[in-house]
């Protein structure tokens, strides 16, 4: 009987003699037999054309392979970047440390990297006409929602920003909900809608778009007075960012909007981007059936520091860190970093007792704000008395395009010439009670076992007081 090892050296010997029978030829176009309408298609409607189609945010439409051919070769350098500045699509969690489950990810595996750029360098071949998959946008599609057919859709006032200025913080105004009564929101989505011309202008979404970040809120009115609003009505909604994706809530944990109330949109950020621009927001929202009721309470988790910012001129690998305790048990529904232009990459971290373990790092490009949605089963079940911990990454040599003059200094502030360094990501507080539930619920659809580790989750594994008294009774 052979050995193992034999039997391994055999097969390897073998299929390297085979290997010597094959034609050059036919082994290269073996390994380059990638075509558009079968392999490439696909991921375009899945990761690219929701903002890649007309009068979408892209700055080009990829929809057909006429409009895809001129592209070919930004597509393979784009998607190569994986999660640095620039990478397509914006999606920088990176994917060797940390949770790797998130929703709406439409990030792209190793394989379809290196697909496409087996494509770009065969010559991008069209392919059999028969085999592309039928197509995702359809004409009239341009207005598609990522959350769907919304509810209520309410438009921002209308503002003018020059061609060239400094950038401007102030309050946009009030607009009526128009709800007579109390409504639940299950998602949320914004979107600027300007004038400036969906072919031209800049190759990225920063460049052309005016509103940088928004802080709004909703409330009822009181005597007309925008500052007299009732407390408990209040909804501080996620912050807007441009390139930001929607806000879809967990089904327990829908946000009011009250009867008679009003978008308060408190304060933008703007900036110039080269031509003087007409711009204005829409609001759109799916609401949750009349009668509903949230079982949960929202927590929001302004990780950072926003006082002690030092960012050195023309030096990269610096670091910024901001801790803060968790006064409550916390289910983590989000990530998101925001820094402005020096900041390249952002990392979390949870401290609990001895145990330290990295949550999620990801990249930055202060053109492209992500939101990142922890999958139900992956989001972070934290302890009361958690630390967390916010590491922020810079780089203010020229080699980060975003950075206006590398030789400057900057300390924080509002501008984007200023630094910040947040974590905008949300969660949701929860009792004992409830977090145990959350625990044993996890436990029992992963079919954990003593031997398994959840990232995240430091007592998934732990004994329960209720769980030992019913074993007990059995």
């Amino acid at each position: 009987m052979q050995s193992p090892r034999r039997v391994v050296v055999r097969a390897v010997t073998v299929a390297g003699a085979l290997s010597l029978l094959i034609v050059p030829g036919a082994l290269a176009q073996a390994q380059t037999d990638v075509t558009f309408t079968r392999d490439i298609a696909p991921i375009l409607q899945r990761s690219c054309q929701h903002c890649h189609r007309p009068n979408s945010v892209a700055p080009m439409s990829l929809l057909t392979y006429e409009e895809v051919r001129p592209w070919v070769r930004a597509i393979k350098q784009r998607t190569a970047l994986r999660n640095e500045r620039g990478a397509m699509p914006p999606w920088f969690v990176e994917k060797d440390i940390g949770i790797q489950h998130f929703k709406d990810d439409p990030s792209l595996s190793d394989k379809e990297i290196d697909m496409i750029g087996r494509w770009a360098d065969s010559g991008a071949p069209r392919g059999n006409p028969a085999e592309l998959p039928p197509p995702r946008f359809n004409d009239g599609d341009e207005d598609a929602w990522r959350i769907g057919t919304p509810d209520l859709v309410l438009r921002s006032p209308e503002i003018l920003v020059r061609a060239t200025g400094a950038d401007r913080w102030e309050p946009v105004g009030l607009v009526p909900t128009g709800l007579t009564e109390d409504r639940y929101v299950a998602a949320v989505e914004i979107r600027e809608v300007n004038d400036v011309p969906a072919e031209g202008g800049s190759n990225t979404v920063g460049g052309r778009f005016v509103f940088h970040h928004l802080n709004w809120s909703s409330h009822p009115l009181e005597d007309e007075d925008p500052d007299a609003f009732t407390s408990d009505k209040t909804t501080v909604w996620p912050v807007h960012e441009v390139g930001r994706n929607a806000d879809i809530f967990p089904d327990n944990a829908g946000r009011i909007l009250s009867a008679d109330s009003v978008l308060n949109l408190e304060t933008a950020h703007l900036h110039s981007n080269g031509r003087d621009t007409l711009a204005y927001l829409e609001f759109a929202f799916k609401l949750h059936p009349v009668g509903y009721e949230p079982e949960v309470q929202w927590v929001r988790r302004f990780t950072g520091n926003g006082i002690d910012i030092s960012v050195k001129p023309t030096m990269k690998d610096q670091e910024l860190h901001a801790y803060v305790v968790l006064q409550q048990n916390t289910k983590i529904l989000t990530f998101e970093p925001h820094m402005h232009a020096p900041g390249i990459r952002m990392c979390l971290e949870a401290i609990w007792g001895h145990q330290i373990e990295t949550l999620t790092c990801a990249g930055y490009d202060h053109n492209w704000v992500r939101s990142y949605v922890y999958a139900d089963d992956a989001a972070p079940l934290l302890p009361e008395g958690t630390i967390l911990h916010l590491t922020g990454f810079m780089d203010t040599t020229p080699s980060n395009r975003n950075v206006a003059d590398p030789r400057n200094w900057g300390g924080g502030g509002r501008r984007s010439v200023a630094n910040m360094f947040i974590d905008l990501g949300e969660g949701i507080a929860l009792s004992d009670e409830e977090f145990e539930r959350e625990m044993l619920a996890r436990r029992t659809r992963l079919n954990l076992t003593k031997n398994d580790y959840v990232v995240g989750c430091p007592l998934c594994l732990a004994e329960f007081p209720s769980q030992m008294e019913a074993e007990g009774g059995q």
